[in-house]
């Protein structure tokens, strides 16, 4: 009879630090001890301690007149280890940067992080009006043009898992039927691309292709995003093809060879 695998030691005070650091957001940049207390359900003297460890290290920094924290350069530091490391984030790059001049919009690069799609990666614009977005944030897949892209290409079981966790309306053109959104990732599967208009924030449309690794996996998406008074629809099929031939190029420099997979 096969012995089970152990559990993992977990030492709950590294663990009670790692939700802390995880709870910061773009939305809540700054949080207070009372606060954290309430939201992971730890004792507030728990939390003074492991933010005034935190705070010694580097990884918080406290408001003395808000009596707030936020995060610290440790972070930061850490965080440009990881990106620089990403054979994705090196190999995209530049293909980015190319596809900003090519279509005047900002782009980004995007992966799944468990039900949620983040940005790792932006090359900003050059217009002086630009859509505001975040690196390191959570959006909900299946309003994003990126999302939408990646849960195409994910198992059936992550969107039944999307679906069931609740389609919730963020604009009036949010998709909420859950028979629309798999028709819809069916079409992007057959066009290699998909569109979001004003599904997540007003205002804004994107356009996504997905990039695929050595092994044909597709492994992140690479989008652009304007205001729709500049991307407008008679462009969207001149864009796609911009988006689909960068998503293209990232592939190749990830090893991907389209002649294996045909």
């Amino acid at each position: 009879m096969a012995k089970s695998k152990p559990e993992p030691q977990v030492l709950s005070s590294v663990s009670n630090a790692l939700r802390i650091l995880k709870s910061f957001s773009a939305i809540e940049p700054t949080k207070r001890v009372g606060e954290l207390a309430e939201s992971l359900g730890l004792a507030k003297s728990t939390v003074s301690r492991l933010m005034s460890t935190l705070a010694h290290e580097g990884f918080v920094i406290k408001d003395k007149d808000s009596q707030s924290y936020r995060l610290g350069v440790s972070v930061l530091t850490l965080a440009g280890i990881v990106t620089n490391d990403l054979d994705i984030h090196k190999e995209a790059s530049p293909v980015l940067h190319k596809l900003v001049n090519d279509t005047g919009e900002t782009t980004h690069l995007a992966v799944m992080d468990g039900l949620d799609t983040i940005y790792i990666h932006k090359e900003e614009c050059y217009h002086p009006v630009r859509i505001l977005t975040h690196l390191g944030r959570r959006n909900p897949s299946y309003c994003t043009s990126s999302g939408k892209v990646l849960l195409a290409f994910s198992d059936e079981q992550v969107v039944e898992d999307v679906i069931s966790q609740g389609l919730v309306s963020h604009t009036r053109n949010s998709i909420t039927d859950p028979d629309r959104l798999r028709s819809e990732l069916e079409i992007v599967r057959e066009k290699n691309y998909a569109v979001s208009t004003e599904e997540l924030t007003e205002g804004t449309r994107s356009v996504a292709a997905p990039i695929r690794d050595y092994t044909g996996r597709v492994v992140s998406a690479v989008t652009v995003v304007g205001p729709i008074q500049r991307m407008k629809e008679y462009k969207i099929r001149d864009i796609a093809a911009k988006v689909i031939a960068a998503g293209e190029e990232a592939s190749e420099r990830l090893g991907y060879d389209e002649r294996f997979f045909k």
